[in-house]
């Protein structure tokens, strides 16, 4: 562990998440003034997965030990490379690296969490200090190890009354009337879309086009809504494997046009994510993510809720994960907590992360 001895330190921030559009990179700089922090984004941009990539990321559940751990130092490699180009690019060279990886298995129930993209390679490859593995403290502490951006909502976007990232999977943030930080997995959200716009040959569902042509069906509607997690309590959590063994058998076994399993599954998400809005009360909403640019998704939820959904610029929008992993590193350089058990159900707040320390650069 090293502290944090400058006033402002340059941290990039790296996140590929569950919906597989590609490796979001935000270099930004921190400064913390009497407990309060400030933040900007110098520069972001998304690395989409070649297909070669995304099929080797899709299928490693189902790797071998061997071939699991080769895919974890390759696509440490992979990232490496694409940091070296990206910072050579822009002209910039950041105190320390925090990278995500890409969550492989999610099973906190099973006592683990597990993300590719090995930090000692990153670190060996780039020369610059790495943090990565920062769920598995938290999933030792007894909690999900998710989801993790909440503590930087609230330092870092406290305006709000809430904090909705619409990735692949849809979470939120917010103080309970306690004042304590609340977070959880809503619903699957681009991970469903994307599967159903893949089958029309396209990467995404662009304005909710496809939806806005279809029809929702009332009876897959039902069971979508159903589903045993959207009534669950306390902290809790989404995976791929979630997805692909509860919601896409449903989806698959549907005999309705594209189209209207499209719309369908639009208004699913929609419902869900405006029950929550409304049932916690929450009178503003700070949208990012990449469905936040499915204006027909965003206007559903509208449609369905009092709430105020606030769109901020599009740096945000695009790399606010990317920006607040950046900021979990920070705060794990610097030696303060990072996670917070009243989100996550673990047994206390704690710091995670593993740190590759290259002694050349140090916040």
């Amino acid at each position: 562990m090293t502290k944090k001895i400058n006033t402002k330190s340059l941290v990039l921030g790296i996140m590929s998440g569950t919906s597989l559009d590609g490796l979001d990179l935000a270099i930004c700089e921190f400064e913390e003034n009497s407990g309060k922090f400030s933040f900007s984004i110098l520069a972001g941009e998304t690395i989409g997965y070649n297909k070669d990539w995304k099929l080797r990321l899709i299928h490693a559940k189902n790797a071998s030990a061997e071939s699991y751990f080769k895919l974890h130092a390759d696509y440490g490699s992979y990232i490496a490379e694409i940091v070296n180009t990206f910072l050579k690019k822009h002209k910039l060279h950041p105190h320390a690296i925090a990278s995500h990886g890409h969550t492989v298995f999610h099973q906190p129930e099973l006592g683990f969490s597990t993300q590719v993209g090995c930090g000692a390679t990153i670190a060996a490859k780039t020369g610059i200090t790495t943090v990565c593995d920062f769920r598995s403290l938290d999933v030792a502490l007894g909690g999900q190890g998710a989801p993790l951006v909440p503590l930087g909502d609230r330092l870092l976007f406290g305006e709000h009354t809430a904090c909705l990232n619409l990735g692949g999977i849809a979470n939120i943030s917010f103080d309970d009337e306690k004042g304590h930080r609340i977070a959880y997995d809503v619903c699957e959200a681009n991970m469903l879309l994307n599967v159903l716009a893949e089958k029309a040959g396209k990467e995404y569902d662009k304005g909710g086009e496809m939806a806005k042509g279809g029809k929702v069906d009332p009876t897959l509607l039902h069971q979508l809504n159903s589903l045993a997690y959207y009534s669950k309590l306390g902290a809790k959590s989404l995976g791929r494997e979630w997805f692909e063994t509860t919601v896409l058998p449903i989806i698959e076994k549907s005999k309705l046009e594209l189209n209207d399993l499209m719309a369908t599954s639009v208004e699913h998400i929609a419902t869900i994510i405006s029950r929550e809005l409304n049932l916690k009360k929450i009178e503003t909403c700070l949208l990012s993510g990449g469905g936040t640019w499915n204006s027909f998704l965003v206007d559903e939820i509208r449609t369905k809720t009092n709430c105020k959904l606030i769109i901020p610029e599009k740096m945000i929008v695009d790399f606010k994960e990317a920006l607040i992993f950046a900021f979990l590193g920070y705060l794990r350089l610097s030696e303060q907590l990072n996670t917070l058990s009243t989100v996550t159900g673990a047994k206390k707040d704690s710091s995670g992360g593993a740190v590759y320390l290259t002694y050349t650069n140090r916040l």
